[in-house]
């Protein structure tokens, strides 16, 4: 919840300076809430880069002149007392959890008009007072609105504390340029105040037109074409009249300085090819979603906090790139649309979890979420059959686990897990007999064990391939044990059983003959026992 250096560099400091005005102190163990005072360096435990703060301090070296650091501190205490209230609540709940609340508020309160509506039509019982009935009536009304509303108060909850996340985002943002602005002020010889003189030195310049552009808008309808690349250009702005290149099939805008797309960009309805990689994008217009021809768009190396859920309506995408931005949630029903996609890069982001629709994405072939918070992978990524490269790595202390449906990925061939802090390999893993490249490094793995995994990827299946066998056998054996021998014998289960799982393991590991072994007992790893 604090504000991070790399792109709240001058609110990050500020906060982190913030108590030294309210009870200047010697502390040896400190925190955001309780630094040093001013006349002591700075020192980072959060992780987030100590590093940060001092290249803030080399580069804008008035931040240490203690009037300017103390007005700026008094310009962000909202900012600091929302972030003590966020503590206190949480961390904000995943997109699709938001999702599911309001989806779920919608039924209940349908429910409730439903309800109210078959009390009001009700008709009077004979004998049954005309004021009488109207008193039950309204008794009757009044609990349906009671429960409804007990049932909505935690939904309600959920919702309203992921947007007090986002509007603690905003306030962020919007301290940050304030800052700026009050710096800028003093660096000019301005009066220290609260911001609104720099505010008004800060004036947005008049934006202007590349001439490349102007040209291309007065000729392009009438050439009629089909690709612009205009990448590199410094372009600050993209005017409206863009969308009226209907014809464009390609068009590439990377390494630019755009914050924004214009709307009218939903008129390129032939477009194919969208590139917007390197600029200063915050968000997408969700009339992206109306580019219905679109079959590459990337938008990496922006800004970008969330996509469009229209994004979802691109039904032709096949490749999608949203690396480098600050998601921390993909839309929820992104992968309900996108059935043609078959390659998704969304690493170095933020996102926490992946939403369950992804498991839809039948073509996909390419998933790289790679240095993310994830803290699991939905329980139906095995859907994904055609899968053929997936880089989970990277995320660190977050993805402890893989769901056992993993062993379903019959195409995966190439497997990046290292960076995590993965224990154990699904049971199912040895199904993966495709897989050709696994990298497992830095993970505190006890299933298989670390000798098995220096042994390669060959090794690390068949261990689990007899490692899942072993547990079929022990299973098998314990419902045999409570059958009687007549049911056993009569049924034939226990013969049938066995055969299925020699037939089983035979492309994996050899027979259950061979690997048993002559009167040997079969191998039984602890970390089993420990789990039962």
């Amino acid at each position: 919840m604090d504000p991070n250096p790399k792109s709240f560099p001058i609110l990050s400091y500020v906060m982190s300076r913030i108590a030294s005005f309210k009870a200047p102190q010697a502390v040896d163990h400190h925190d955001v809430e309780q630094p040093p005072p001013l006349d002591r360096p700075i020192r980072r435990h959060d992780g987030v880069g100590g590093g940060d703060i001092d290249l803030v301090v080399e580069r804008l070296p008035r931040l240490q002149h203690p009037a300017l650091l103390a007005s700026m501190a008094s310009a962000v205490t909202e900012v600091a007392q929302t972030r003590s209230v966020l503590r206190l609540l949480g961390d904000r709940p995943d997109h699709e959890a938001v999702d599911a609340a309001r989806a779920r508020v919608a039924e209940i309160d349908a429910d409730l008009s439903r309800r109210l509506e078959e009390i009001v039509r009700a008709p009077r019982p004979e004998g049954v007072d005309r004021l009488r009935w109207r008193a039950e009536q309204a008794e009757l009304e009044k609990g349906c609105r009671a429960e409804a509303e007990r049932e909505k108060a935690a939904l309600r909850a959920v919702i309203q504390l992921d947007e007090m996340h986002e509007a603690y985002e905003n306030l962020l943002r919007e301290a940050e340029n304030r800052l700026v602005k009050m710096y800028g002020s003093a660096a000019e010889g301005g009066d220290v105040g609260d911001g609104k003189q720099g505010a008004e030195m800060g004036q947005e310049e008049g934006e202007e037109v590349n001439e490349e552009v102007i040209d291309i808008l007065q000729g392009g309808p009438g050439k009629s074409l089909e690709r612009v690349d205009l990448s590199g250009r410094h372009l600050r702005y993209l005017p409206e009249a863009f969308g009226k290149l209907r014809g464009l099939l390609y068009l590439n805008l990377s390494n630019n300085q755009l914050e924004a797309v214009p709307d009218a960009i939903a008129g390129l309805e032939y477009l194919e090819e969208l590139h917007l990689s390197s600029d200063s994008l915050v968000s997408l217009p969700d009339s992206i979603g109306l580019l219905l021809n679109l079959k590459i768009l990337d938008v990496s190396a922006n800004k970008l906090k969330s996509l469009p859920d229209s994004i979802s309506k691109c039904r032709s995408l096949v490749e999608l790139n949203a690396s480098y931005n600050e998601l921390t949630y993909l839309p929820t029903n992104i992968g309900h649309e996108l059935q043609s996609l078959e390659k998704l890069w969304i690493h170095l982001n933020k996102l926490r979890s992946l939403p369950t629709s992804v498991c839809e994405m039948r073509a996909l072939r390419v998933l790289d979420a790679h240095f993310n918070e994830l803290r699991g992978l939905p329980y139906a990524i095995g859907n994904l059959s055609n899968l053929e490269v997936m880089n989970l790595s990277s995320n660190f202390s977050d993805l402890q686990e893989l769901p056992a449906s993993f062993g379903d990925l019959i195409n995966l061939r190439e497997l990046d897990l290292s960076n995590n802090q993965i224990h154990a390999l699904p049971d199912t893993f040895g199904r993966l007999d495709k897989l050709t490249k696994l990298n497992l490094d830095q993970n505190p793995l006890v299933v298989p064990p670390m000798e098995v995994v220096t042994q390669g990827v060959e090794a690390v299946k068949d261990y689990m391939a007899k490692r899942l066998l072993d547990i079929l056998l022990e299973e098998e054996k314990s419902m045999a044990e409570e059958m009687s021998p007549t049911q056993a014998a009569g049924n034939g289960w226990l013969m049938r059983s066995t055969s299925w799982l020699n037939s089983w393991v035979s492309g994996v590991s050899g027979s259950v003959a061979g690997y048993l072994g002559a009167g040997q007992k079969s191998f039984r790893d602890p970390y089993l026992d420990q789990q039962l």
